[in-house]
């Protein structure tokens, strides 16, 4: 592929979704959109991985079905750049991921087109049954179709979804896009079922031949009944069952998922079922794109990278994942009972080294948080350490796990909650922003919030060592912003910087410390800052030194709703303060995607946002 030739002609003399079944070479329209996608993701980062795989199979379904009655739910959406062209957003696909521009996953508020809005694992399933099940009751033409894949099988809602699917009594299609990877590589026993899958095309071969036999042979019913069971037999034999057929599916493939015409043959036998279906599609993540397949872990969600080299650009040495990855691997050399979980996040949240070096004390639960919760549970009460990684959007689909089965058995694990705060262009389904309302309702929790790289191996020492229940080590994406020069890490539950005599006082805590103190020196007012290094729960004694100050802020990259400004201001006032206070944080709403650096911006959370704020309220 010529990464220099910039020659789109198809995409751009058509008009889609309108002209795509005009489209005569539907192959090279593919090429075109291939050569789009590592283009623009090369410019604006992405899912570069996931969405070079999908190709053949989103025209192959564009094609097949009717943009206007049919709808397509794409499981975690971040497969969708393709889907995003043919439905009208070709001329938008430049701006993927800019503030402004359309999301890197499915949004129905950015397309009639995006059936159902998703940037997180398993949900496609259940919401298409439902999406299905209205269209019966309101007696609607069209097919609801699903994709899933990329390891979205893991997830215990996808079984969910399948185990009430099976007994749907209308045609509902799930294309199973097996690439045998999510972000990691994939693990657990469906993984392991689909690779015997795969291997055995011989079953394919022998059930096509079957049903020519039975399609011609008119002998009477009871021939066909013997005939019908012969095929089940044959069936059984070659394939040991079918898991899929055993819940009420009706399974076909596998199919070559690079191969239009076998994609197109499949999707139309499945469209003329009455019945749920399975289609098993292979396909390479990836594909057309040599760097990407031959490390798709890497290019799965990549920055901006140089298109002919594969080079990341602007890569950034150190960062709190780094960070976490290093002191674990330190921690875990002194203590035998530390054991590492991620939720198919071995790369993402840092654990690589701890996996090789630790192997016995390190699991994959594949993408299944609820179930990392329980079993960290398991392990704690057997009197080990677990300290589960994972995204701050991720650990909300655990919520009662944490509740039920570790809060309330006053277990010992460790949370360390990655991406805290704004992520970035990942957007509204990713932010970071909803771990501190909801862990501040549960109790036996203690939470830790690092500002600097040099404060996180301190915290996890005192959450693994010190905390006698849950413990959380929360930590933004990135490496935090610039340090102050009198800076030092006390080990102490909050500090005070400045005059604690002033007038006015500024609360905060995480990565935006920093951005606060200069903020304050910017005002260039005598102001003092508290910085909080444990959120949760707040020292008593922070808050009986703060009822001097006559007027407080609270900075927080987080909801205000349930957070630890509402918190603090409530223990304030219960407190007998008399003053003024002002809570600068994300009302109630979803952030759009954006860089950092614009989303702290938007919200008065950086340098110059905060002395817009300061000089407002104070002065």
């Amino acid at each position: 592929m010529n990464f220099y030739n910039d020659d789109f002609s198809i995409l751009n003399s058509m008009d889609f979704p309108k002209d795509l079944k005009n489209v005569k070479n539907l192959n090279e329209l593919c090429s075109e959109i291939r050569k789009k996608i590592i283009d623009v993701v090369s410019k604006n980062g992405g899912h570069l991985a996931p969405n070079l795989g999908v190709v053949e199979l989103t025209v192959a379904l564009h094609t097949i079905f009717n943009d206007e009655e049919d709808k397509i739910i794409w499981d975690v959406g971040h497969q969708s750049y393709t889907h995003k062209i043919l439905t009208g957003r070709y001329s938008k696909i430049d701006t993927l991921r800019q503030k402004d521009g359309i999301s890197g996953f499915m949004n129905r508020n950015e397309s009639e087109y995006d059936a159902f809005t998703s940037g997180h694992s398993s949900t496609s399933i259940s919401a298409a049954l439902g999406l299905a099940n209205s269209k019966k009751i309101f007696n609607e033409k069209g097919h609801v179709v699903v994709v899933i894949g990329d390891g979205a099988l893991t997830g215990g809602l996808a079984y969910e979804g399948l185990n009430n699917a099976g007994r749907f009594n209308k045609n509902f299609i799930i294309i199973l896009n097996d690439n045998k990877m999510s972000i990691s590589k994939n693990v657990g026993a469906m993984a392991r079922y689909l690779s015997i899958a795969r291997v055995k095309p011989v079953y394919m071969k022998a059930k096509n031949a079957l049903e020519k036999v039975l399609d011609k042979t008119k002998i009477g019913l009871k021939i066909k009944d013997l005939m019908k069971w012969s095929k089940t037999t044959v069936k059984k034999v070659i394939c040991q069952g079918n898991i899929f057929e055993d819940m009420g599916f009706t399974y076909y493939g596998p199919v070559d998922g690079h191969n239009l015409e076998e994609l197109q043959n499949a999707l139309n036998i499945a469209k003329n079922l009455n019945k749920p279906s399975v289609i098993h599609i292979i396909t390479t993540k990836g594909k057309g794109y040599k760097f990407a397949e031959e490390n798709p872990k890497i290019y799965h969600c990549v920055p901006p990278f140089d298109v002919n080299t594969g080079v990341v650009l602007n890569k950034n040495q150190e960062n709190f994942s780094k960070e976490f990855a290093k002191t674990m691997c330190e921690i875990a050399n002194a203590e035998p009972r530390l054991c590492a979980i991620t939720a198919a996040m071995t790369s993402g949240t840092g654990l690589a080294e701890f996996r090789s070096k630790y192997k016995s004390r390190f699991f994959d639960v594949g993408i299944a948080e609820g179930h990392a919760v329980t079993f960290a549970g398991g392990l704690a009460t057997g009197g080990l350490i677990p300290v589960f990684a994972v995204y701050s959007s991720f650990l909300q689909r655990a919520y009662d796990q944490i509740v039920h089965d570790v809060s309330l058995q006053n277990l010992k694990i460790v949370f360390a909650i990655d991406r805290a705060g704004f992520v970035g262009n990942d957007g509204e389904t990713h932010h970071g922003i909803f771990d501190v309302p909801f862990l501040n309702t549960i109790p036996n929790v203690t939470i830790y919030a690092p500002s600097f790289l040099e404060e996180l191996k301190p915290m996890f020492e005192n959450a693994i060592y010190t905390s006698p229940k849950i413990a959380a080590v929360r930590y933004p994406k990135g490496n935090g912003f610039k340090k102050i020069e009198e800076f030092k890490y006390t080990g102490n539950d909050f500090d005070f910087y400045g005059d604690e005599n002033a007038d006015f006082l500024v609360v905060t805590y995480g990565r935006i410390f920093s951005n606060a103190y200069f903020a304050t020196k910017e005002a260039n007012k005598n102001i003092c800052v508290l910085k909080l290094n444990i959120i949760k729960p707040i020292d008593i004694l922070c808050v009986k030194k703060s009822i001097n100050f006559k007027k407080i802020i609270f900075f927080e990259e987080s909801l205000k709703s349930g957070g630890i400004a509402e918190k603090f201001s409530t223990m304030l006032i219960n407190c007998g303060y008399k003053g003024e206070y002002k809570i600068n944080a994300v009302n109630d709403e979803f952030v759009k995607h954006a860089t950092i650096d614009e989303q702290l911006k938007q919200y008065n959370l950086d340098v110059m946002g905060m002395k817009k704020v300061i000089e407002k309220f104070f002065y």
